[in-house]
């Protein structure tokens, strides 16, 4: 269970992705990882002590999402106590476990299973793949202030790109 306050613009707009400036979509969702209990839940309205990073990514253990993933965990000492790092996609509690149990990952990620968080960041989107088209998570990452308020949006980032983009934007 995902509950989500959605500021007004994305209540009108419905799928508009925020912009850098605006307040982050506000969020409480199912947490796994990085010591968090089973079954624990996060608000990022709690989280007021770092910049927060949302990485948003299409799904647990397949190639992309797993190069993005370890290139975080390999990278971690320098992301540690910078900010809050959370994976985010619409897998399961399950599955988040057994991604980070099987690729070492030193941070948490977030179970959107009703598709609330990516929809109010506007990464659900119509995606397409040998002529077919389906619905799916655009791999992009949102760094929130400690304010509240989005500082920087990497949009349908390269797995094998992110980390430095990433790096180079938490140093802005």
């Amino acid at each position: 269970m995902c509950a989500i306050a959605i500021n007004s613009q994305l209540d009108r707009a419905g799928d508009m992705k925020p912009n850098v400036g605006e307040k982050a979509p506000d969020f409480t969702a199912k947490v796994v990882g990085d010591g968090y209990a089973d079954g624990a839940e996060l608000s990022l309205s709690k989280l007021n002590d770092l910049p927060v990073v949302l990485v948003f990514y299409p799904k647990d253990n397949t190639p992309g999402c797993i190069i993005q993933a370890c290139a975080i965990r390999d990278h971690w000492k320098e992301l540690e106590g910078v900010a809050h790092i959370f994976g985010v996609s619409v897998d399961g509690e399950q599955s988040h476990q057994k991604f980070i149990d099987k690729r070492s990952l030193p941070y948490p990620l977030l179970a959107d299973t009703e598709k609330d968080i990516v929809t109010a960041y506007g990464v659900w989107v119509e995606k397409s793949m040998f002529g077919k088209k389906y619905m799916g998570i655009e791999r992009s990452s949102f760094i929130i202030g400690k304010d509240g308020n989005i500082h920087a949006i990497l949009e349908k980032v390269k797995p094998g790109k992110h980390i430095d983009q990433l790096l180079e934007a938490l140093k802005n």
